[in-house]
């Protein structure tokens, strides 16, 4: 269901984008990079997150932690990682395959600005065999072109 409604989201709003699915597994940031044969950083990955009674998803790269104390100043409020019922019931995507598309209903959206660094990331498509390739700015368009200061990245 999840990777049908992925599907269906991006024929109507970005219909230029496909959904890759690939045999080999893509559900967590460094199989999805072996997968693709990109940096871990330049995997997107989407975090479900609650700060006080708001839940909202969080784009960052893959190798980047979330801060707590500059999600804590971006956000207004302590963030707590959702659980993986809350993720399915929040996005309609398993832990694996959560993306920022096909979602069951309208969410607030952050894009992390250490996504900027690349031209083009891969999110998941829906799947844990799913993904899909585009670049920062129309991942920011299709998101609601929100950005936040909150994650730490590798040195």
């Amino acid at each position: 269901m999840s990777l049908e409604s992925v599907r269906a989201d991006l024929a109507a709003r970005a219909p230029d984008l496909a959904v890759i699915v690939t045999d080999a597994s893509t559900a967590t940031v460094q199989l999805a990079a072996d997968v693709h044969g990109v940096a871990p950083g330049q995997i997107a990955k989407t975090l479900a997150i609650r700060v006080g009674d708001e839940e909202f998803l969080l784009v960052t790269r893959g190798d980047a932690r979330l801060s707590n104390s500059k999600a804590k100043q971006a956000f207004g409020g302590r963030p707590r990682m959702l659980g993986p019922e809350d993720v399915l019931r929040l996005t309609s995507h398993q832990v694996g395959g959560v993306c920022p598309f096909g979602l069951p209903a309208p969410l607030t959206i952050y894009c992390d600005v250490s996504l900027k660094i690349y031209d083009e990331v891969i999110p998941a498509g829906g799947d844990t065999h799913a993904s899909v390739k585009l670049t920062v700015s129309r991942l920011a368009d299709l998101c609601g072109n929100r950005w936040a200061d909150t994650c730490d990245i590798p040195e």
